[in-house]
């Protein structure tokens, strides 16, 4: 098989995983050629990536909820709740964001193990749990914010977290050096991760694609982060949102991965039965999982809070929807079984970056709320047609 022929049944059999890097690729080249290149200006992609941070945070919790053929309502509202408990442990108490920032992590994990008790020894249906949940969260937090309305927050180091960035140490030609060292340290470890699983593969009998065709994605993947590193750079580096977002992925992409742990959450979504029969702790894998939802939804609240550098009392709204969006335009699977933290990453930014384009080409609210759902849409109709085609 020549290398063309090699490259369309490639992408022919991984159209799911590749399908949103090429929606992603068609939404940038549409509005970086209809805003006369403004889309992909420093500091609008700068922009762009922070304001999807908190979301893209959700999105990989929820990745792995939807994975284990669950659902979980109630993270727009905790998150929204547990940012205006941190906000009153920093106004109010005086506590050190040092303190106050695991407490809310920890406050996180335990709503979510509830939540995860509800669904896995109760047999509460996800959706009834967690709408309850939901409903639960967003009365908690008129209740707190009721005497004072929004919070706002004075803490500099806190509020560096949403809206600062990282030291530029030295700047080189305009560039931040420090963030060009992050981005080459994440080029190398992405091309040390990607030949250690081919020489896995090979090691164990596994099919591989040609060295060309490993090569091509080896290039185009460390040309695309060599491409944002140097936008992000001439402006004002790697926010520290981007980087708690990155080590977020990492963590959760090792974990699943190349761990047991993350085998066994894929193989409760994709037969839960069966994975009971072959000696996994179902209940336990439900409990893992929700209450993971649980510590990335406080840790999206730390997120929104510090870029507000306020509580309010809407805050948490309709961010399950955007997560869920996020999750399925990622390319995970309704049907369970199916779905990768890095996709629900790439689905965040799609969505953000249809948000941000429109917003830049003065597209009417309505207009982008309808243009969203029908990109929603889209994907689960895409996701419906490829698993009929298998």
């Amino acid at each position: 098989m020549n290398f063309f022929s090699e490259a369309r049944v490639l992408i022919r059999e991984n159209i799911r995983d590749y399908g949103m890097f090429i929606a992603l690729f068609v939404i940038i080249l549409t509005f970086s050629f209809l805003t006369d290149g403004l889309f992909m200006s420093s500091r609008n992609i700068s922009n762009l990536l922070d304001s999807a941070g908190y979301i893209a945070v959700l999105a990989v919790g929820m990745t792995l909820v939807i994975v284990i053929r669950h659902i979980d309502l109630s993270v727009g509202f905790v998150a929204g709740f547990l940012g205006a408990i941190v906000a009153i442990l920093l106004t109010q108490t005086g506590m050190s964001m040092f303190v106050a920032i695991p407490i809310i992590l920890v406050l996180g994990v335990i709503i979510g193990l509830f939540n995860g008790w509800l669904v896995a020894q109760i047999g509460i249906p996800s959706f009834v749990a967690t709408l309850a949940g939901m409903l639960i969260f967003r009365g908690a937090i008129l209740q707190v914010t009721e005497k004072t309305g929004t919070i706002i927050i004075q803490d500099d180091k806190f509020n560096a977290i949403g809206n600062g960035y990282i030291p530029s140490l030295l700047e080189v030609s305009g560039l931040h050096l420090l963030s060009l060292l992050v981005g080459l340290v994440g080029i190398l470890l992405y091309i040390y991760s990607e030949f250690n699983t081919r020489r896995n593969k090979i090691k164990y009998g596994f099919e591989v694609v040609s060295k060309g065709i490993f090569a091509l994605k080896l290039v185009f993947v460390s040309a695309i982060i060599a491409y944002i590193t140097w936008i992000l750079a001439g402006y004002n580096g790697f926010s520290w949102t981007v980087i708690i977002v990155m080590l977020v992925v990492i963590i959760y992409h090792f974990l699943t991965t190349k761990t047991v742990l993350g085998r066994h959450i894929y193989a409760v979504g994709s037969n839960p039965e069966a994975a009971h029969l072959s000696g996994m702790n179902v209940k336990k894998i439900t409990y893992i999982v929700f209450g993971s939802m649980g510590m990335l939804a406080a840790l999206s609240g730390i997120l929104f809070t510090s870029r507000l550098q306020s509580a309010t009392t809407t805050a948490g709204t309709l961010f399950e929807l955007d997560a869920i969006a996020a999750a399925y335009v990622g390319g995970v699977s309704s049907a369970g079984g199916v779905g990768k933290v890095t996709g629900a990453i790439i689905g965040a930014i799609v969505m953000a970056s249809l948000t941000s384009g429109m917003n830049l080409l003065g597209v009417g609210i309505s207009y982008q709320y309808m243009i969203r759902g029908g990109v929603l849409a889209g994907a689960v109709i895409f996701d419906v047609m490829t698993r009929k085609k298998r």
